[in-house]
């Protein structure tokens, strides 16, 4: 089991907040969680259960207990110095319990929100202690996932930020450091970049929903492992690098954007999404996609670590 370091407050326990208690328990933070729905123990126990083998392919050395226990805001332990919220996306809400819970930890606790897209200016607007409240925002599962996403709103404080970055280096999480603050932040943003793209093309009838996934799975994740998509055409213009390609493809690229489509999430587009994941056999059963998620995705990752089944979790 790893050292106990300082002790951290899990605020929601839903899926996310649920991956972030077993990450940051598996790195020997004390955590509790602070969620009101009677089913959260439940819950954060099964999440638990489905975390501890994919922890154990990433090298860590877990016990098989589950790592937290459910606090209510007045017995929250007074030493924790870092509180990760993780509730539904209303602005409101986060707001508004976030105004609790900074009543109850110390005044010198950082605030990470793991909000997908919500302005951190937004959100810290409502604290006494606005310069504590920074963007923490993992990709999803957080117990396997190694980014984490921080960013600062316009009251957030340069030692809040350095606070955090710590606290996720020391899960070994890679993180990234925004600028400024953009909805959807970073990772999503790239993210629904392409979906709207393969949105687009299932909504058209261009190809099925099960071969535009695996346009990606088969034909741009495996370069994308080890290069982003700067550099995949950095390396097709051969020795002169992206120069080259701008010279070669350039015009046509240009050609390509303005023929991506902008689609909305009608009826008619759900309904043609929802009938091609029930037609894949590859995406027809979520329980069985997030199994095979779990199994696979630590051996890539200890595989580009250089460290191989049986990796420490330094490379997350």
């Amino acid at each position: 089991m790893a050292e106990t370091k300082a002790p951290v407050l899990i605020v929601g326990g839903g899926t996310i907040g649920c991956g972030w208690a077993a990450a940051f328990a598996a790195a020997g933070h004390p955590v509790q969680v602070y969620d009101p729905a009677p089913e959260t123990a439940g819950r954060l126990a099964l999440l638990w259960k489905k975390a501890l083998p994919v922890l154990k392919r990433l090298g860590g050395d877990c016990t098989e207990a589950p790592p937290s226990h459910i606090a209510r805001l007045d017995h929250v332990e007074r030493a924790v110095a870092f509180v990760q919220e993780a509730l539904p996306e209303r602005l409101e809400l986060k707001r508004e319990v976030l105004a609790e819970v900074e009543r109850h930890v110390p005044a010198d606790a950082v605030i990470a929100s793991s909000t997908s897209g919500l302005s951190p200016s937004a959100i810290q607007n409502a604290l006494s202690h606005p310069e504590r409240l920074v963007i923490g925002h993992p990709c999803n599962p957080p117990y396997l996932m190694p980014v984490v996403e921080i960013c600062a709103g316009a009251k957030t404080s340069a030692v809040a930020m350095d606070l955090a970055d710590a606290v996720y280096t020391g899960l070994g999480k890679t993180v990234l450091r925004l600028k400024r603050e953009m909805p959807g932040h970073l990772v999503n943003r790239l993210q629904a970049a392409l979906w709207r793209e393969a949105v687009h093309l299932a909504a058209e009838g261009v190809a099925s929903v099960d071969d535009i996934e695996k346009a990606v799975t088969k034909g741009l994740a495996a370069r994308w492992c080890v290069t982003g998509p700067t550099a995949i055409f950095h390396l097709a213009g051969g020795d002169a690098g992206l120069a080259k390609f701008f010279d070669d493809l350039g015009p046509e690229v240009e050609k390509w954007w303005a023929s991506l489509g902008a689609p909305q999430l009608g009826a008619d587009t759900r309904a043609a999404l929802i009938d091609g994941v029930a037609q894949s056999p590859d995406l027809a059963d979520p329980e069985a996609l997030a199994a095979l998620r779990d199994a696979q995705v630590p051996e890539i990752l200890n595989l580009l670590s250089g460290t191989g089944s049986r990796s420490s979790s330094k490379h997350r």
